[in-house]
């Protein structure tokens, strides 16, 4: 199989620098008093904004001075080996145009890249023999063909944006009105197979090429055709929609994070996200309740705060509105700081992390919050990246004080959750009303740390993931507690992340693949798991980065969408949508859903955004190097659920935002389980709890199981509404009016 080649002389005049982790290379008990609001952390806070954006564009001068430092710096690193210029010898000089036309195509220049390559392989053909390897020339035949793809993209999908661009499978106005890229693609896949026909890649993009002209599976020659019936989905779902443009949310930028919540307190949903380009700003996106979003951005207090692969939110502060984490520097050989946003109220943000006690560097991807201690006050867990290349890097587990700073307590606490962190979530899985921690970690074992509880002068934890059976996969990326079959214990999802285009053609044929699968978890409610990865229908090929879950059709069970990829341009497979068979199975749903994005999926958010009593999903879309930039997409829920209810549980004794208390709604003979959280380690869901109900047309009852210990037991309510409740107090129906996501935006890019 024809494998993308790194040649060691590629790094010719760019400090020889190695490609990082992400740049494609692997390829290459008691419940606390009424805590109130937080003690503002001080005047430091007030230039909290500006110190940051001085500090983020600082570090931003910085790689582009010295783009060796960062694979993903790609306009740097050209302007560098153009400046450096070629080498004097003739056989290196043709490798420093490879690698220039490698750094073209990251930057986003494929007219370039494409010029490069052609240049290359015309020197290839006039050159004497065993001057040059025969693999050197497919390394090359390779990124020809894929720049040529991604000129396609650019061209019909970026420049020329519609709902069906890009969406596999391709149907009739998703097929590309410019050609060139796609034809020229399709010659060159089809030379790369006829020298390896094993090349399960280029099997793989070569009916994707087909598929933007709209000749698939027609056109694809018969012995390199995937099965006409590969993408047909296994259960019949409404086309979701995505009516991003239409509203004003399609943000164009590369890969990042989501998180929907209502952030200046009208009980909309709002949406913030980010791109992780060292100068892309966050943007925070207000909902009008008309159909459309209010681009707040210049309004926000987040001008010079930039960046960020992640995000999560929760009220740290206990004063009625979310606060959001940022994460930076994943991937990455040094730090990066990270940011936490203070929300001032009416969607206005401060950066005080250096006076909260957060300012470290760390190469940082995944956080989590939870009151680990029943204070009332949500602590916060860092995942940060321990690797060959960026070192030694301990995770972190802050303690909340409750006056507005966090305390690092993770030598005292025991918690040593160390390795090449990426996804990371708490939840009861013992059921003592205390958080346990599960970390997935890249490339090693995952870990399960139980809460142990007060200990000595302080709190223990211990890692008991060999125990409880949920150490694999061994490649895994984001995961996350729910319950998946409604027994009333948390069950575990972690998605693997090893995998190429090949695997998916190969699954797509009913080949055996090589892919990393996921696996599901099922809570035995012993302190063991079950893995039902195979029984319940998921062992496939799930290359996953963001993902969240939700119940799409409001039955009551829950799904999950997975965003898939790799930096890899090559790495174009459809992000995937599973629906949730009563918790026996899952189907997929991804084709006639119409959810299949062929670009690299990031952050992803669950949430009913026009209150119309179903939810919608928002994505956001695009890769790691500065050229592999997408637009976001939101998927309208098209269904009728008839009938719903939604809940914004607010504590007192617990902590404001109510993380980790624990719904039970009993309906038509059965129980529905829900745990407040933003849901999935890549993405932030809102913490209203949705609760579909089915066929079911009433409730009998509610049950809460608060953070603080509190079990509290309310009658059925009225359907088809959203309820506020504060601890120890009864439901308070919301007048929300429901809208229609399909009216014009404002201008916002």
């Amino acid at each position: 199989m024809i494998r993308l080649l790194l040649i060691a002389l590629f790094v010719v005049g760019c400090g020889g620098d190695a490609p990082s982790p992400g740049s494609g290379a692997a390829a290459l008990d008691s419940a606390a008093a009424p805590p109130g609001a937080a003690t503002p952390v001080g005047a430091a806070s007030m230039d909290g904004t500006a110190a940051m954006a001085a500090r983020l564009a600082a570090l931003a001068d910085s790689t582009e001075q010295n783009p060796a430092i960062n694979a993903h710096a790609n306009k740097a690193r050209v302007a560098r080996l153009l400046a450096n210029g070629p080498p004097p010898d003739p056989r290196e000089r043709v490798y420093w145009r490879i690698n220039l036309g490698q750094e073209r195509l990251r930057a986003g220049d494929s007219e370039g890249a494409i010029a490069d390559f052609e240049a290359v392989l015309s020197t290839f053909e006039q050159a004497p023999e065993n001057v040059f390897r025969p693999a050197d020339r497919l390394a090359v035949l390779d990124f020809l063909a894929i720049s040529y793809l991604r000129l396609g993209e650019q061209e019909n999908c970026i420049d020329s944006p519609g709902a069906d661009r890009c969406i596999w499978p391709i149907v009739e106005n998703g097929v590309h009105t410019n050609p060139r890229g796609s034809r020229n693609a399709i010659d060159r896949y089809e030379e790369l197979l006829e020298l390896d026909p094993e090349d399960g890649n280029s099997r793989w993009l070569l009916n994707v090429a087909y598929m933007t002209l709209g000749a698939w599976p027609e056109g694809v020659p018969a012995r390199y055709r995937l099965p006409e019936d590969a993408a047909l989905s296994e259960f019949v779902m409404p086309r979701f929609v995505d009516r991003s443009a239409e509203v004003g949310v399609d943000v164009e930028g590369l890969s990042g994070g989501v998180v929907m919540e209502d952030l200046n307190g009208d009980e909309l949903l709002d949406l913030m996200m980010t791109s992780w380009g060292l100068r892309d700003p966050i943007r925070l996106f207000l909902n009008t309740g008309d159909g459309t979003f209010q681009d707040a951005t210049p309004e926000s207090g987040l001008q010079g705060i930039v960046s960020g692969l992640n995000m999560i939110h929760a009220d740290y502060d206990n004063d009625g509105d979310s606060d959001v984490f940022v994460l930076r520097g994943a991937w990455l050989y040094h730090g990066y700081p990270n940011s936490l946003l203070r929300n001032d109220g009416g969607g206005h943000f401060t950066d005080i992390t250096v006076a909260a006690g957060l300012g470290e560097e760390f190469p940082s991807h995944t956080a989590a919050w939870a009151d680990y201690d029943g204070d009332g006050w949500v602590d916060l867990f860092v995942g940060n990246e321990t690797n060959p290349d960026a070192g030694f890097n301990p995770s972190q587990l802050f303690r909340n004080r409750g006056d507005g700073t966090f305390e690092d307590v993770t030598a005292t606490s025991g918690l040593r959750a160390v390795g090449y962190v990426k996804g990371a979530v708490w939840g009861d899985v013992n059921g003592d009303n205390r958080p346990d921690l599960y970390v997935s970690v890249l490339y090693g074992p995952n870990q399960l740390h139980l809460n142990r509880g007060p200990q000595g002068s302080g709190w223990a934890f211990e890692e008991v993931a060999q125990a409880a059976g949920v150490t694999e996969p061994l490649d895994s990326f984001p995961t996350w507690f729910w319950d998946y079959d409604n027994d009333g214990h948390p069950d575990l999802f972690v998605s693997g992340w090893r995998a190429m285009a090949a695997d998916v053609a190969d699954e797509y044929s009913g080949r055996p693949f090589r892919a990393e699968p996921p696996r599901l978890f099922r809570n035995r409610g012993d302190g063991t798991f079950e893995d039902r990865t195979r029984p319940a229908g998921l062992d496939r090929v799930m290359y996953t980065m963001g993902a969240n879950f939700g119940d799409l059709d409001g039955d009551g069970w829950l799904d999950f969408y997975v965003g898939t990829g790799d930096p890899d341009f090559r790495a174009l497979m459809p992000n995937r949508m599973f629906r949730n068979d009563a918790g026996r199975r899952f189907l997929e749903v991804t084709e006639s859903g119409g959810f299949g994005h062929l670009q690299k999926g990031h952050g992803v958010a669950f949430g009913d955004l026009d209150q119309d009593g179903d939810q919608d999903v928002y994505a956001v879309m695009g890769g790691a190097f500065e050229g592999d930039i997408f637009r976001n997409v939101l998927f309208e829920n098209p269904l009728s659920v008839p009938n719903w209810l939604s809940l914004r549980l607010e504590g007192v004794r617990s902590n404001r935002s109510a993380i980790g208390a624990r719904v039970k709604v009993r309906a038509g003979g059965r129980d529905i389980f829900r745990t407040v959280g933003s849901g999935g380690s890549f993405g932030a869901s809102s913490f209203r709890v949705y609760v579909g109900l089915g066929e079911a047309d009433s409730v009998e009852e509610i049950e809460i199981l608060w953070p603080s210990g509190l079990l509290q037991t309310l009658p059925g309510p009225p359907l088809r509404v959203s309820y506020r409740l504060v601890e120890g107090g009864d439901l308070q129906p919301l007048a929300l009016p429901s809208f229609t996501l399909s009216k014009s935006a404002p201008e916002h890019r």
